[in-house]
């Protein structure tokens, strides 16, 4: 089994606005001057193409089914930050209830997906992958509305794409992301989603980078 990053260090980076991404000779932490998020409000935007797929439901939605053929999926591409480190701390998360995935199944089988991280009324993206046309969009709209059910406040993308912009997505600065998170930190109540976390942050994050 590879090494992990212990899930205290994981929880406590990201209430501090930081997460790891493997590269060439280990884990990398990063904290982005400029912050990608996807607004839960009425900002939030279906295209009309996608609206059209989702009425002719091509997938059945599954949560935490598949977490780490999720995970697979997402770093099965010629240039990844998924290595068998960050394959088994995320797993070890999903494990305690403080990660999980949205996953879109036909009869093939999996054809698309995201997961990502759960604090308080946030949820951190980490990544997402599509074998099949609108999967990955398909994903992302279950995952606005599961949030919005569970009283969830910050959906946190990392960085900004095209991609993601045609869902209304925008970019805040560094001090705005870190109000936005110590916001969405103080929520308390938020409706369970099959183990949404509220792990305690106990550690100082002392690595930070960009």
């Amino acid at each position: 089994m590879a090494d992990i990053i212990p899930p205290e260090v994981l929880l406590n980076a990201y209430a501090h606005g930081v997460f790891p991404m493997a590269e060439a000779g280990g884990i990398a932490w990063y904290r982005p001057h400029r912050r990608g998020v996807i607004p839960l409000d009425e900002r939030f935007h279906i295209p009309h193409g996608l609206c059209r797929a989702l009425k002719r439901q091509p997938f059945e939605l599954r949560w935490n089914t598949a977490f780490r053929e999720v995970m697979r999926g997402c770093s099965d591409r010629k240039s990844t930050w998924i290595d068998e480190v960050i394959l088994e701390s995320y797993s070890l998360l999903h494990q305690l209830g403080c990660a999980h995935s949205v996953e879109c199944w036909d009869q093939d089988g999996l054809q698309g997906g995201l997961y990502g991280v759960t604090l308080r009324g946030a949820f951190f993206g980490e990544s997402m992958f599509s074998r099949k046309t609108d999967a990955s969009k398909i994903a992302l709209v279950e995952l606005v509305t599961r949030l919005r059910q569970a009283g969830v406040v910050l959906l946190d993308t990392q960085w900004m794409t095209d991609h993601l912009r045609q869902f209304g997505g925008y970019e805040l600065s560094r001090r705005q992301y870190e109000r936005a998170l110590a916001a969405a930190l103080e929520v308390e109540g938020v409706i369970p989603m099959r183990g949404f976390c509220d792990f305690p942050c106990v550690f100082k994050f002392s690595h930070e980078q960009g």
